[in-house]
C-alpha cells in the first residue's frame, strides 16, 4: 500500500489542505508526517488538528520542540513566532481541546522505523537526519563539501532513510551524491537498487525552499518514491501572516518565491 509522506508544514493550513486533496485525489489512504507542524505561519492549531486526524503518526520537528518547550537557537523571526504559536494553544477556550493537542505535541517521537515499502520493511523516519533526528540540516552541498558528514550518516542508515528540515526534495546517494526532484524526470521519481543506502528529502508542505513555491510531498511505493507539487492560494496564507504582528512580513514574502 503506498504511504504519502509530509512535512514541515509550518502552520500553512491552506497548503496542508491542499495537499491532502492532492493525496486523496491519487488514491493513496495511508499519511504519515515528519514534523514540523507547526511554527512560522498563521495557523498552527488547524494544522495539527488536521494531523491528528489524517495522519498515522508524526515526528517531532524543532519546530514543534520549541513551541512546547524552549525555541533556542532560533533567529529573531522564527522565535517570535514559535512564541506566538504557543499562546495561540494557550488561548484555547476549550479545556479538553487544549490539553489535546498538548498531549498530542508531547508525545511526538523523534524517530519511527516504519515498513512503508515491501521488501524493505525498516525504514528510517526523522525529521532532521538520522544522526540527530531534530535539528541536523543535511544541506544538497554537503554531498560535495561535507564527506565525512555524510559518512557518518550513512552510518546510521541501514537502507533508507526519510528526512524533511532543510524543505529541498530530492535524494542522497552514499556516494556521496545528491539528485534534486528536477534531475529525476517528469513526474520525479526514484527507483531503489538492491545494493545501495538512500536517504530521501520529502520536501515541505508550507514552506518549500528549492526556489518553487508549490507545496510538496512524497509518495513511497513498493519499488519507488515519487514526489508530488501542488499549487495552492499562497495569498490567502501570506496575507494572514502579515495580518498578525508578532509574525514578520517576510514569513509571508518568502512562499512566493519558494526560498
Amino acid at each position: 500500500m503506498p504511504t504519502a509522506v509530509i512535512s514541515d508544514i509550518h502552520g500553512n493550513a491552506v497548503a496542508l489542505r491542499a495537499v491532502l486533496a492532492d493525496i486523496e485525489s491519487n488514491g493513496v489512504d495511508r499519511i504519515v508526517c515528519l514534523g514540523d507542524i507547526i511554527g512560522y505561519g498563521p495557523d498552527p492549531l488547524e494544522c495539527v488538528d488536521l494531523v491528528r486526524e489524517r495522519c498515522a503518526w508524526s515526528l517531532m520537528g524543532n519546530h514543534d520542540f520549541g513551541v512546547l518547550y524552549e525555541p533556542t537557537n532560533f533567529n529573531p523571526g522564527a522565535e517570535s513566532a514559535a512564541y506566538w504559536t504557543r499562546d495561540q494553544f494557550d488561548n484555547e477556550p476549550d479545556d479538553d481541546l487544549r490539553d489535546a493537542r498538548y498531549d498530542f505535541l508531547g508525545r511526538l517521537r523523534v524517530r519511527v522505523v516504519d515498513g512503508m515499502c515491501a521488501g524493505i520493511p525498516d525504514i528510517l523516519c526523522v525529521h532532521a537526519s538520522p544522526r540527530r533526528p531534530i535539528n541536523e540540516y543535511i544541506f544538497p552541498d554537503d554531498a560535495n563539501d561535507a564527506p565525512d558528514k555524510m559518512t557518518a550518516i550513512f552510518d546510521r542508515v541501514e537502507k533508507i532513510a526519510m528526512v524533511g528540515h532543510t524543505h529541498v526534495p530530492g535524494v542522497f546517494s552514499e556516494d556521496p551524491d545528491f539528485f534534486p526532484t528536477r534531475e529525476l524526470g517528469d513526474p520525479p521519481r526514484y527507483t531503489f537498487a538492491d545494493d545501495e543506502k538512500i536517504v530521501i528529502n520529502v520536501g515541505s508542505v508550507g514552506q518549500p525552499r528549492d526556489n518553487d513555491p508549490r507545496a510538496s510531498y512524497a509518495v513511497m511505493h513498493d519499488d519507488h518514491v515519487a514526489f508530488h507539487r501542488v499549487a495552492y492560494d499562497i495569498d490567502a496564507t501570506a496575507d494572514k501572516i502579515k495580518s498578525i504582528p508578532e509574525l514578520h512580513d517576510w514569513l509571508g514574502d518568502r512562499l512566493y518565491d519558494g526560498r
